[in-house]
Parts: structure tokens; sequence; C-alpha cells
């Protein structure tokens, strides 16, 4: 049931939380997105951003799924791969892009992953006009968004996705990944190939801040090529201002993100949850009135998925 959006968080003993984990975090839109909906919902749920360096994850990810009252984690740059290999379990498209962007604890403690990076980009994409089907794509960086975008990118129709990141043990194991579930359709290599690409995708944190380099010049690519950045502050990146510049059609990080809304909240049961709450609210007991109290004593739609086992550490 929607609710009055105007309800105001009231964070209690009771609140469940919800973090976004990323280093850095200033950037990320997820609290102005989920916290609107959780009160729309009437829950005594937030979500709150968590600045994690590359070398702690580890360590504040398995004290976080000890939080009892923590229902979920969103993942974003540059945990996304670690992370998968911390969740219990994870979707075929979090194995497949080999990285997860959300998780969720199950009823027996066990946490879940998957992956909505590709799909809210791939939603995107086509609600612009630019639908994937038969599209020849170049995605600069092969890091959580980027192999993310790769996968359902090829899941969508795409007739050949060529990636580029300069880790080479990181690009091969991806492509390795991809080639098992779209064979020969992936290809890679250390530096960018433009060469008759319809749609190139910056996947690299380059353009978050103002004395970033380009991550490609726009120069280089094809005429009315569509390019698309995955950053969403700032919403015109350099590159994007650049590509536009040049004649481009441009696609903005944000709808990636935006698309996402929907999926989280089946993910995260988040219906059921307000059902639990009406239903909470029906069985609860009148207040006695002060006779009574002389003599009487005082006396949460999920997703049809199919999960693997995923790589989670010994604890």
């Amino acid at each position: 049931m929607e609710r009055n959006s105007s309800h105001a968080l009231s964070i209690s003993g009771e609140t469940r939380l919800y973090v976004v984990l990323g280093d850095p975090v200033a950037q990320v839109r997820a609290p102005s997105l989920l916290n609107p909906l959780f009160a729309q919902l009437g829950l005594n749920s937030v979500l709150f951003p968590v600045h994690v360096r590359p070398d702690s994850f580890d360590e504040v990810f398995r004290g976080l799924r000890r939080t009892d009252n923590l229902d979920g984690m969103l993942v974003t740059i540059p945990h996304k791969a670690a992370a998968l290999r911390l969740a219990d379990e994870v979707s075929p498209a979090a194995a497949a892009s080999g990285a997860v962007n959300a998780l969720r604890r199950e009823p027996d403690g066990r946490w879940t992953g998957e992956n909505f990076d590709g799909i809210g980009f791939v939603t995107g994409l086509t609600e612009a006009g630019h639908r994937p089907d038969g599209m020849r794509v170049t995605v600069v960086g092969a890091g959580g968004a980027g192999s993310a975008i790769a996968a359902a990118l090829l899941a969508a129709g795409a007739a050949r996705v060529s990636l580029c990141d300069p880790d080479g043990d990181k690009l091969d194991a991806l492509l390795a990944r991809l080639d098992a579930y779209w064979p020969g359709r992936a290809t890679g290599g250390r530096t960018p190939v433009f060469t008759d690409a319809d749609l190139v995708v910056n996947a690299t944190p380059l353009g978050m801040r103002a004395d970033d380099p380009l991550p490609f010049s726009p120069g280089d690519l094809p005429a009315r090529c569509v390019v698309a950045d995955v950053i969403m502050k700032p919403r015109e990146t350099a590159l994007l201002r650049a590509a536009a510049a040049a004649g481009h059609p441009v696609l903005y990080g944000a709808p990636m993100l935006d698309h996402q809304l929907d999926l989280y909240r089946t993910f995260f049961r988040l219906d059921e949850l307000d059902e639990l709450d009406e239903l909470g609210e029906l069985d609860e007991p009148d207040e006695p009135d002060e006779l009574d109290e002389l003599d009487e004593p005082g006396e949460l739609g999920k997703l049809d998925e199919t999960v693997v086992d995923g790589g989670r550490d010994g604890e």
C-alpha cells in the first residue's frame, strides 16, 4: 500500500538499516531515492552512506553482516567485485558480470547478491530510443559497472561488445565469464577499439572530479556514435560535454540508477514488509482504559531468480 510520502523519518530502536558502501560516497544518489520510498511505504527503515576504503572493505563487510538490524546493502565504486566474493549466494547475472551492487539478508542470516547496474543501463538506453539489438559496443572499464553493462547488453542482443581495461588479469577473467554465456561475442584489450562502434560507454571513475582526464577522445569515435557515461555526479561530465559538442548523442549516468528503484523494491521485498506492518497495525490491541489497567495485568515481489553458491571467504 502506498502511503503519504511526506511521512517524516523518525529513527528509533526499531528502525531497520540499509547501507550504501563506496569510496567515495559523496556522489551517491541511492539515499535520495530509497529513503523517500521507505517513507512512501510507511516503513521504519533508513538507508545511509558508508565510506569504506578498499583495504578495509572485507573487515567492514563482515562486521555489517553481523549487524542484526541491517537488512540490505548497496555497493558502488570500487567494491562490487569484492562484494560478490563475500556474498553467500549470487544470481546468474551477478556471476556472469563478476560483481554485485545489492545484497539482502535472508531469513536464515545468509546474504544474497544481485547486480542491477546492467539492466538499469539497458532500460535507460532503450527508453532514450537506442535499442541494443545488433549494436556494436565498446565499454571502457571492466570493473563492476562495466562488467554488468557488458553482460546485460549481450543478453539484450548486442552483436559485439569490446571491452578495454589496463588490468589484463581482470579483463581476461571477465571475457572468460562472458564467453561461457555468449560465445564469441565479447573481445577485449588494454586499448579501446572504436571501429564501427554504435555505442561507447565510459564505465571508469574518470569524470567524477573536475581535473580528471577524458577516458577517451570523442574525436576518435565514428560519426553519430552514442556516448554514455555511468557517472552520476556531475550529471554532465567533461566527456559528455565534449561528445555532445562533437555531435554525438549522449546518455547520462542517472537513468542507470533511476531504473533500478523498482528492482530494489522487489529485491528487498519492501512490499512484503509493508504488508506485515499493516497486519501488525490491525492486530495491535486497543489501549486499555484506566479501569482495564486496574483489573488486568499489562502485558515483512521477491525476485523469481536462480542463485548459485558465492565465493564467500571463511570467517
